[in-house]
């Protein structure tokens, strides 16, 4: 039997942007099965509540059962390692994402025991859109939704 192409795609996702949306629907058609895992660092600041982050998410993905919403805390390639996946999903939407990705790759290739990061290239229409940007027009009062899915309501 062949074992399943599981993948993480890591991030704070606050909020989740149609970026990210367009990303994992483009890489659907690479695995098995999809793992959008939110990552709990208690040193950051969130704008967005963890559970409401993880519905918004769920919400965004119900009519797809390859994508599970999970959340987890400390080094990425370790939870791949509990979760059993070996690839590890990164957009990149310009060359300082590639740089600081690229280093992260190589560090997670040795760490993770040969987790392969896979790197996708942001589509033009969303290469502008960043979840801090995201959190900047909200919090100065802007009008953020069109750069949210139809799941995030503030």
């Amino acid at each position: 039997m062949q074992e399943k192409r599981k993948a993480v795609f890591p991030g704070s996702f606050d909020p989740i942007t149609i970026g990210h949306i367009d990303l994992v629907k483009r890489a659907l058609p690479l695995f098995d099965e999809i793992i959008i895992a939110i990552g709990i660092n208690s040193q950051k600041q969130t704008l967005f509540e963890l559970e409401m982050r993880k519905k918004w998410i769920e919400d965004a993905f119900s009519g797809e059962p390859r994508v599970r919403v999970d959340t987890f805390q400390g080094l990425t390639v370790h939870y791949c390692k509990k979760a059993n996946a070996r690839f590890i999903i990164r957009g990149i939407r310009n060359a300082s994402d590639f740089d600081y990705e690229k280093t992260i790759s190589q560090i997670n290739h040795i760490v993770g025991d040969n987790v392969e990061t896979v790197f996708l290239i942001s589509g033009p229409e969303y290469a502008h859109i960043s979840s801090t940007i995201v959190r900047e027009i909200i919090k100065g009062g802007g009008d953020a939704r069109p750069f949210l899915p139809e799941s995030v309501q503030y």
